[in-house]
């Protein structure tokens, strides 16, 4: 293992190091984030699902114009409907009005539907062929075989995510080139595609070894990393690199509001529960006011759920409420030591280096 920092991952990709950020959606992404940790030696990813195709196309100039080593661009695809939900007009209106008492308190009206509550997914995929980043990556499924077909001959690596070993299974089937296995510890979405997120739950140190045993393409694994002993654990099991999230969005580098970055470092960190609250798909944040009391009120399916509290969380953020906002966080957000991502990443090789050699 003394060779740890070579992979098949970092000779496909040139990367120094075998150890991607996580992609974060809803703007917790930065350019300056996703350019930083690429030219540290990392992989530098860029949560574009938010993002038409023109904005996909500017956000990858932008983090060419500060660096030129290789980047990933991260999309969700449509899954149960999510490109072009069925939802009325008095399907909205009776459930924006069961949040009202919330928008109240941040004496906020309650919005009108809006024409789409996300962007068009061919646009975004049309977007990512003409931006032509190092890596594709994505959530929730598998791109149709055409979209794989033309990211191959453009020559973008493709990089799809499993919760289980049958959804890793799937993608290696259909072409995709690599396989973050992501496990239950990780923060923010369960990304499940085969079965529902609630029945896939397996951990890291089950779920990594499992699927690097099941497939031949590199697997990434993903959840609950956030130090040199997450890496160096996960290359032992079998994993090319690591992807690691939470400790990368507490940098002053990344996209998120000042509440979070203090909230990740705080005592309440320790306490993570798995919501569909706050977006209408299961995910792992910091427990909090929201969280619990939203589960008593109508939750509507991802995007309209997601839409809806993204309007609340805007306000609670200028309002400075993070009682009433999305907090992602893994469960390891206790380990969490530096701020910045150049000393993140040198820490990161430095202990993972340092236990490696002993092996």
């Amino acid at each position: 293992m003394n060779n740890w920092k070579q992979s098949r991952v970092t000779d496909r990709l040139g990367l120094r190091f075998p150890i991607v950020q996580g992609p974060f959606g809803g703007g917790l992404s930065s350019v300056e984030l996703c350019s930083t940790v690429s030219a540290s030696g990392g992989l530098g990813s860029f949560g574009a699902h938010h993002l038409n195709g023109a904005e996909i196309i500017a956000t990858a100039a932008q983090i060419r114009a500060n660096t030129s080593k290789p980047f990933a661009l991260n999309l969700w695809i449509p899954f149960d409907g999510s490109d072009v939900p069925t939802y009325s007009n008095s399907e909205f209106t009776q459930l924006s009005a069961q949040w009202e008492p919330f928008f109240e308190e941040l004496q906020l009206p309650l919005p009108e539907k809006p024409v789409r509550f996300s962007p068009d997914y061919t646009d975004q995929i049309d977007g990512i062929l003409k931006a032509r980043p190092a890596v594709f990556s994505f959530v929730y499924g598998i791109p149709s075989a055409d979209i794989l077909t033309q990211c191959k001959q453009l020559g973008i690596t493709t990089l799809g995510t499993a919760t289980s070993i049958a959804e890793a299974v799937a993608l290696e089937r259909a072409g995709v080139d690599m396989v973050v296995a992501s496990g239950f510890e990780a923060g923010g979405h369960r990304v499940s595609f085969l079965q529902p997120a609630e029945d896939a739950l397996t951990g890291g140190l089950s779920l990594i070894p499992q699927i690097a045993d099941s497939i031949h393409i590199p697997v990434i694994a993903a959840g609950g990393i956030a130090d040199g002993r997450g890496i160096a654990a996960a290359r032992v099991l079998g994993a090319e690199a690591v992807q690691i999230g939470t400790a990368f969005l507490a940098c002053e580098e990344s996209g998120t509001s000042a509440l979070h970055k203090q909230a990740l470092f705080s005592e309440e960190a320790r306490h993570t529960g798995l919501t569909r609250v706050f977006s209408g798909r299961l995910a792992r944040g910091i427990r909090n006011r929201l969280m619990h009391e939203g589960q008593r009120r109508p939750i509507a399916p991802y995007p309209v759920q997601n839409w809806l509290m993204g309007q609340l969380k805007r306000a609670a953020i200028e309002a400075e409420r993070s009682d009433l906002m999305s907090l992602w966080c893994g469960q390891s957000a206790a380990l969490l030591q530096h701020q910045q991502t150049p000393a993140l990443i040198n820490s990161l090789v430095e202990e993972t280096d340092r236990l490696l050699q002993q092996v």
